[in-house]
């Protein structure tokens, strides 16, 4: 059926969000209704961490967000080679009292 059409989605970015907020360490936590990733920069030598942002998902938002980073990973790889990943550390635990997993 043609008369199915995509719906547009008009988007915003403030100069000031579209500058970017480095982060070198993600932190992962989730209850039963959302997901919590904290982006974090860590100094080399420095043994404090700051929070740089903090998004919460919906678990099925999680999941598509999930597929979507494989799928540009994958494509990434395609066109420069593998990403190389390197152990230059070990990170001390963190948790906020719940489940916890580190990317």
């Amino acid at each position: 059926m043609d008369d199915k059409k995509k719906q547009k989605i008009n988007i915003d970015l403030d100069p000031e969000i579209a500058e970017g907020t480095y982060s070198n360490l993600a932190i992962i936590t989730h209850s039963h209704a959302e997901f919590i990733v904290d982006f974090v920069k860590m100094l080399p030598g420095i043994p404090k961490a700051k929070v740089k942002s903090r998004i919460i998902l919906t678990p099925e938002h999680a999941k598509r967000l999930m597929k979507a980073l494989a799928d540009n990973v994958r494509k990434f790889e395609s066109m420069h080679g593998p990403i190389k990943e390197t152990k230059d550390g070990v990170l001390p635990p963190f948790t906020m009292g719940g489940p916890t997993a580190e990317a």
